[in-house]
Formats: C-alpha cells, structure tokens, sequence
C-alpha cells in the first residue's frame, strides 16, 4: 500500500495504491489548515489504516515565501558583511522601470549580526574565532526574540571550524539554526547567504505543519515521506531541518508523473503542462529531467538542486479583468480554493474555469464525476458584465478570457522550448493538472507540438509522481581544481577522495531514510568551466574516469552555447553527488487494445464553442478502452480532469489508457 497526496491551490489531490488496485481522489483544499482536507480524504479512501508510506507534497515552503510569513530570523556572518542579504547582485529584474524597487531581505538590518572571524579565499585562518564572543551573541539574539538563525561564514565551504563552532553554540542554547556548510557548501556569497536564510525563514514553519499533521494522522499510517523540489523523496524529519528543499514540491512530483506515464507509452522528448488552479507550471524533459541550481522564488534566490521548472500565474482560478487600457486580462490573481471560481456557487469574480463551463467544454452536472454541480447562471450574468464594458456579447467574452490565458502559458512554454534553442515540434506534450487537458490540443497548435499525451489520472498526476520518485539526496562543495593536462594518476587520485568525501554523509543519511545500499545508485557530477568563466556546466561523471573528462566537457560546452575551446585551460568549480534510493514504483494496468469504436463509452453529445460553436461528442473517460479512437471535436469527461480534443485533432487510447492525440492530417 502507498499513498500519494498533493494539496494544491484549489483541489488536495490523493492517489491510493493498495493491492495493486489504483484509486484517485479529489477533495477542495482547506487553505485554513491543509491538514483537514488531507484527513479527510484519507477518510473517504478508507486510507486510516495505510501500512505503506504517505508522501506528501506540500505548498507550505512556496507560500511562506510568497507572503513572507515567515520565522522571525537572524542572520549571523562575518564582521563587515551584514549586508550581502541586501546588497545582492547588479541584476535589475525589470530592466525598464522607472522607479525599480525590489523585495525587501527575509532578514531585516536590525536583525543582522556579526562575528569577528575571518577565513581566507584559501581556506586559511586570518583571524581566529573569539569562543567568548559568542555568549553576548546568544543574549543579543535572544532579546530580539528570533526564532531561528542562519549561520553564514565567509568561506565556510573551504573550512568550516568557525562556523560549526558558532552554529553549536547557538544550538546549545535552545535557538534553530541553518549553518551553510551543511545546507550550501559553495562559493558565491550572496546566493549562499540567501539559500541559508531562505532555509532558516521557512523551516520552523515547515516543521510546524508537519508536526500537526503528524499529530492529526492515524497512529497506524505509515511513515510520512515529503517530495522535494529535485525530484526526491525524504523522511519528515530531514524536510523539518531542510524545508528549502521542499520550496517546488508538488511542480517537481508532477514532472515526475509526466515523464513516468509517458515513458510506459513510449515517450522521452517531454515538454510538461500542469495547470491547476492557481499556476500553469512547465518542463522540458529531452530524455530526462532536467535540474538547475540557480532558482529564484519570491525574489530570494535559492541555489539548491530543483527540476527545471518555469511557472506563471495562470490556472482555472485566474480571475479575468480589464486593464486601465481596456485590455482584457486574465491572472495572476486565483480565486483559489475559498471563494473559488464563480461556478462553485460562492465567488464573485469570473475565472478561466468560468469561461470554459460557458463554452460548454466543462459540464455543470459532469464535474469531478458528477459530485459537484456548477453554477452557470453566476458566471453568465458576471462575464456579461465584464464583456459589456469592452463591448463583448458573452460568448465572444468567454472565447477571449480562453486566448489570453492561452497566451500566457504559450509564453511560459516558448521561454523553456524556444528560448532555450529547443524545438517544440520534436516533443511531445504532456497535459496534466485538473485544467491541462482543457487547453492542450489548443497550445499545442500554437506551437507546432504534433502530439499531446494526456495520462490515465491528469488532474491527480502530481499524487500519482510522488509514488514514482526515488528516495534522493544532493551533495556538493567547492573546490576550485584547475585541470592538469594531461590528467594523471596525482589528479585522479585528489578527485576520488573528495568524492569520498561526499559519499560518506550521503552513505549515512541514507540508511537514516531506511534505504539499503543495495537500492542506492550513485551519480557524480561536476561543475566545469572555462578559466575565467564567470559560470559553469555540469558534467555527468558517472565512470568516476578521467580518461576523456575534458572532451566531455568541450562537448557539453558546445551543445548549451554552440561552441567549445579546445586547449583553454578549464577548471573544475564544484564536485556533486547525488544519491537515488530505488523505489517501487506503482504499476499502471494494461489492457489488450480492442478495436477503435468509443461508442459504449458515449455519454450524449452538446454544443462546444471552438471558432464557431459545433456539435460534440461526451465520453466517459472510464468506459474508454485501448484501442478506442476519438474524432475531433469531442469532450472526455472524468473524475479528476476534462480533456478537449478539438477539431483537427484525433485520439486514441493506448494499453495503459493514456489518451495520445494528434493532428488528424498526421
């Protein structure tokens, strides 16, 4: 038995898997406290008594950042550097702003402390750490009431003595603390006093919830496993003490789910579309997923390992509106759960979902399989109104609120495609979240994309990836090594022990996550660049050989930018290590195809507006079977998700009953 939870903006999602049986469930997010809608849906499964894992996905760290409640926290660095938090990069984020302004530091002024230490750029001692300084430290924090500090040394990643010895103490004196040699051992200063501050803002938060929810759970569940931002499960434990890591939890597990359900069809070249209630987020998946270390969230950058997602404000809560030039918008601001789109009968703003409800693509008797009827009558006479002011008839108002959103998330899907020097007509896009299939086939023809897959449970496809996703863990740690030439036995020597290095704790918390060795793959990697470079790329070092590590290099360089410089001397900036604690996945049932009449599973037929407005079939998605083929324009509906195949397009249902459509013309 294993369950998967994921509490989004609008909907907590669940994916039970018990006895080889697999079973979705949706219940509305209860944004007062995330853990009654997780119990209840746990209820409603019959789930009290799960002997497996529960890995859960959660929103707490995101939105402690996006509305900056936050511990009250300190940062503690080194005397004359207060002020890196503030300071921060040249970076203008809107380059043509005549008055820019930007967030103001998690930590204020008044809470910035220094220590009189100094560790050089070679890890040398310059000034030893003064043991008696540290007692009017603690006092001083104490009386500002902080409820947890950062800890962040000046080269503390080449020798971190001062630092451990700071971060102990504080520890012995009762108050949380988040130590950069242990959450990001790199260099950049100001990336690794912002990641270290990020994780000292949210983890008290973090590690509030989880304790209530732990509380709240049944005493025979099993262990709570959280999905981070990398792809990877941990233990509640470690995601208390590392919830910046937890900061992308529920995009990351559904690019998981993507890339799993659409590898059981047979494809690898993914770009993935997840749109809920409240944000669209997107991946590209060229046979694997794709990681960066350079993500900003709520304008804090975080340089952890997080999949390479880019998210925009556009879900089926997006609120529309009308600009000051009488343009007609549509997000990012969500109606969320509570009051919700006005279709749920209680809101007073009309959204996306709205819009399509009126176009007849949603049903009002047909949503999640038929336990909630919507409302059309609220959202009608709302859209008229808003359509009236820009001298729309509501039909033409709907049809707009669809295309801007439409293009927002257009945009989103050319920024990590097109933007990035990969064609979109090579992919296959994956549509899931309880409004991707609704706008699929749509964008899809906006880019050229020839295929869209949609899988078996869309709208819950996030729960369903953190059952995927392997136990994982990310280490690192500077080193700056230029590289010999030619490389010998001296080098390769120095390189395996600093790996060593790195196994050794990664060795060590596995087994504290319960994960044999037999289960654990090791991925090292490193960061290379050019002498001089201000960046670098990571290399995959998997064989642990030197033999062609500069070739490899060379080849990286020239497929991210189009050239390499044989002969330049490079350097290694970084040593990573990643570990992956197999799991066993859940396994999707296969059915034999059988042939392509979907006629036993045709629920009626109704008009749906496209260009024009134009007699639909309705199928149940349930009843749907391999083989079966859907002509264009026609609805699915199901439990968790609508999909829309529009006119031009043909689907048809594959042995593990994803829905794989494409251009009629082929």
């Amino acid at each position: 038995m294993a369950l998967g939870v994921d509490i989004g903006g609008t909907f907590t999602d669940f994916v039970l898997v018990a006895g080889g049986v697999l079973s979705v469930h949706k219940v509305p997010t209860t944004p007062s406290d995330h853990a009654e809608a997780f119990l209840q849906g746990m209820a409603d499964l019959g789930a009290a008594a799960l002997q497996g894992p529960l890995v859960h996905g959660t929103t707490v760290a995101t939105n402690t950042l996006l509305e900056r409640k936050g511990a009250r926290t300190a940062l503690v660095t080194t005397k004359g550097f207060r002020d890196v938090l503030e300071i921060g990069r040249q970076a203008r984020p809107s380059l043509y702003a005549l008055e820019p302004t930007k967030p103001a530091p998690l930590v204020p002024a008044a809470l910035r402390f220094e220590v009189d230490e100094r560790i050089d750029y070679q890890g040398a001692v310059l000034r030893p750490l003064d043991p008696d300084s540290l007692s009017p430290l603690v006092a001083a924090l104490k009386a500002a009431g902080v409820e947890s500090v950062a800890v962040c040394l000046l080269f503390s990643f080449l020798t971190p003595d001062h630092e451990r010895a700071v971060a102990a103490a504080l520890q012995a004196a009762g108050l949380p603390v988040s130590a950069s040699y242990l959450v990001l051992p790199e260099f950049r200063e100001y990336e690794r006093t912002s990641t270290t501050v990020v994780n000292a803002y949210v983890s008290p938060v973090m590690g509030r919830y989880l304790t209530h929810l732990e509380q709240r759970l049944p005493a025979e569940a099993g262990p709570l496993r959280i999905m981070q931002s990398n792809g990877g499960t941990i233990t509640a434990a470690a995601a208390k003490a590392a919830a910046a890591r937890t900061v992308l939890s529920g995009p990351a597990a559904g690019v998981v789910g993507a890339a799993y359900t659409a590898g059981l069809s047979g494809f690898r070249d993914l770009i993935t579309f997840d749109m809920g209630g409240t944000s669209t987020d997107v991946s590209l998946v060229p046979g694997r997923l794709r990681e960066t270390n350079e993500s900003v969230i709520a304008g804090a950058p975080v340089r952890l390992p997080m999949l390479d997602i880019h998210t925009v404000g556009a879900g089926g809560g997006s609120i529309a509106w009308i600009d000051a030039g009488g343009a007609l918008r549509a997000g990012p601001e969500s109606a969320g759960a509570d009051p919700g789109p006005a279709c749920y009968g209680t809101g007073d703003h009309v959204t996306v979902t709205d819009a399509q409800l009126l176009l007849g693509r949603l049903h009002p008797d047909q949503f999640l399989g038929g336990r909630m009827r919507l409302d059309s009558a609220r959202p009608a006479r709302l859209l008229e109104a808003l359509g009236s002011r820009i001298g729309l008839d509501l039909m033409r108002t709907a049809r707009g609120v669809i295309r801007v959103a439409n293009a927002n998330m257009e945009k989103a899907l050319r920024v990590i495609s097109v933007e990035r020097g990969a064609d979109p007509r090579r992919y296959t896009l994956v549509a899931f979240g309880g409004a991707g299939p609704l706008h699929a086939c749509d964008l899809a023809e906006a880019l050229g994309i020839p295929r869209v897959v949609v899988p078996p449970h869309p709208g819950v496809l996030s729960a369903l990836g953190m059952l995927a996703a392997d136990v994982m863990k990310d280490y690192s740690r500077t080193v700056m090594w230029p590289l010999p030439e030619p490389l010998g036995e001296a080098f390769s020597r120095q390189l395996a022990a600093g790996f060593r290095d790195l196994a050794a704790r990664g060795w060590q918390e596995m087994a504290d996550e319960g994960v044999s060795r037999q289960r654990v793959q090791v991925l090292p990697a490193l960061d290379m660049r050019y002498s001089g470079q201000s960046f670098e790329l990571v290399v995959p070092f998997d064989d642990l050989s030197t033999s062609d590590l500069m070739g490899r290099f060379h080849a990286a360089h020239k497929e991210r930018f189009g050239y390499s410089m044989p002969g330049e001397p490079v350097e290694i900036v970084n040593l990573r290590m990643k570990l992956l604690g197999a799991v066993q996945r859940p396994s999707l049932p296969r059915e034999a195809p059988s042939g392509p009449d979907p006629t036993a599973a045709l629920l009626g037929e109704r008009t749906v507006w496209f260009n024009q407005p134009l007699p639909s079939p309705v199928y149940e998605r349930e009843r749907l079977h391999a083989g079966n083929v859907i002509v264009g324009p026609a609805i699915i509906t199901q439990l968790d998700a609508t999909t829309v195949v529009n006119p031009g397009w043909t689907g048809r249902v594959d042995p593990i009953g994803s829905l794989i459509v494409e251009r009629s013309n082929g």
